[in-house]
């Protein structure tokens, strides 16, 4: 009896080509040559919401997909000058914006965090840290059972348990059986994300990366380099818990390749929305001072992710750090816009989210908008997403749920938005009893995960760890 083909996603070529066949079209590249060759050939388009495409290619097409890959690496890109990946061209594209000035010390690894203005001067609580923790899990979570699925599905599926706005956990108990069959729920998360169903917090990437980038700080201090991320994940990450950038980054390093190019081979995912997940221990670790946020960020983003996808990490760093040190929902929002390029993809996305957030009472007529003007994006890529989120925590004006279940109920990547629209409101309550108990309960105080020594933590030890951590 013959086996069937494993099936490892995000790495497979006949796959990563139709993905950088589309990140060609967003970035400006003609690749019409090339997509020519593919298509002709009886290569696949892009998967449009997983991993790998069915059934794998026979070997001529995934020995031409490693060829195009290659040729398309090649071809120049006409948005580079205006979306440097390096940090000096980061802050020298953002002039005037840019809220505090940044140092690169001698070597290769990258440039160190200076605080330009100092911040706050203050550390963050422990309680302002388990608030934040909390938010992250509950926004997360609410999220999952809903992950991949269309925004109309995620409509119908809350509207048919009256749960339309938004307000509470999704639940399968009152869905009609047919509108079930027609949009299942996330194949991995229905079992322990649904509100009859939760039972702690489960193990998520979402939670993960934090987490890591606590053990990342407390190896190596704040000056980290991008190598040791590297080695952090080589030592701690299981490679079946990495997923797009961070999958092919992972699979890059151990074909020998280093940071940054670990983000560029072979990797059309390196725009997603995977370092902007990592970035909150960063904001955590610099209150009031998003340009030193912005500029540690940039230096783990390196390891995965260019351009806006490094922009993603930047803005969020950039946003928790402002409101870390004091600064309400909108301003810390212009904060973190500050680090990034403004004329880059992402900036201009998060802009006009803000505004159209601030001209409409109706959420869902928000994020018609946004699906207007960014549904040609993967339903990951940082554009979409960011813009997504800041519209979220723009119309919720700090509220936590609002804010949470605004960025569920937009659609695109549900976990992760809810996740950071969770961590940037939690922190902005300041303290773990501010919270809703509606959103805190379920979590019971306990996180799954596969970081060795750390599953079944507690939130509140997490929050002390991460501020021993994070001591000066």
């Amino acid at each position: 009896m013959t086996e069937p083909p494993l099936r490892v996603t995000w790495v497979q070529p006949e796959d990563l080509l139709g993905h950088e066949l589309r990140q060609a079209s967003e970035d400006g590249r003609d690749a019409a040559a090339p997509a020519t060759t593919w298509h002709t050939s009886g290569g696949p388009p892009s998967p449009p919401r997983a991993g790998a495409s069915t059934p794998p290619a026979p070997a001529e097409l995934r020995a031409l997909a490693l060829t195009l890959l290659d040729e398309l690496a090649q071809l120049p890109t006409p948005l580079a000058a205006k979306e440097p990946t390096a940090l000096p061209g980061i802050v020298r594209a953002c002039g005037d914006r840019w809220p505090a000035a940044t140092t690169t010390p001698q070597g290769s690894g990258g440039p160190l965090p200076v605080s330009g203005r100092g911040g706050t001067g203050e550390a963050l609580s422990t309680h302002q840290l388990h608030a934040a923790w909390l938010g992250r899990a509950a926004g997360c979570l609410l999220g999952k059972p809903v992950e991949k699925l269309p925004l109309p599905a995620i409509r119908a599926l809350a509207r048919a348990t009256g749960n339309w706005p938004l307000t509470t956990w999704f639940t399968a108990k009152g869905v009609p059986p047919d509108l079930a069959a027609a949009h299942p729920w996330n194949r991995r998360s229905a079992g322990n994300s649904l509100a009859e169903n939760i039972d702690g917090m489960p193990e998520d990437d979402d939670l993960n990366y934090p987490l890591l980038n606590v053990l990342l700080i407390q190896r190596y201090g704040r000056g980290f380099r991008t190598s040791d991320v590297a080695r952090l994940w080589l030592d701690e990450l299981p490679a079946g818990r990495t997923f797009t950038a961070e999958r092919v980054a992972y699979r890059n390093l151990l074909s020998g390749i280093e940071p940054p190019d670990t983000a560029r081979h072979h990797n059309p995912f390196r725009e997603w929305i995977g370092a902007a997940i990592r970035a909150d221990v960063h904001g955590w670790a610099h209150p009031g001072d998003p340009a030193s946020a912005a500029a540690q960020a940039h230096r783990d983003a390196a390891l995965t992710h260019t351009a806006n996808g490094v922009y993603g990490a930047m803005f969020v760093a950039g946003t928790i750090a402002a409101a870390g040190g004091g600064a309400d929902v909108h301003a810390s929002l212009r904060q973190g816009l500050a680090v990034v390029p403004p004329h880059s993809r992402l900036a201009e996305a998060v802009e006009k989210a803000i505004e159209t957030a601030r001209a409409h009472q109706d959420f869902d007529t928000v994020v018609d908008r946004l699906h207007a003007d960014h549904g040609h994006y993967h339903w990951v890529h940082a554009v979409p997403n960011a813009a997504l989120l800041a519209a979220a925590l723009t119309h919720a004006d700090g509220d936590f749920t609002g804010s949470i279940c605004r960025a569920v109920s937009g659609g695109w990547d549900t976990d992760s938005n809810g996740a950071t629209a969770g961590s940037v409101a939690g922190l902005l309550a300041g303290h773990p009893d501010r919270l809703p108990e509606r959103w805190t309960a379920p979590l019971k105080n306990r996180l799954a995960t596969s970081v060795v020594g750390f599953d079944g933590v507690g939130f509140d030890e997490l929050a002390r760890l991460t501020q021993e951590a994070l001591r000066p």
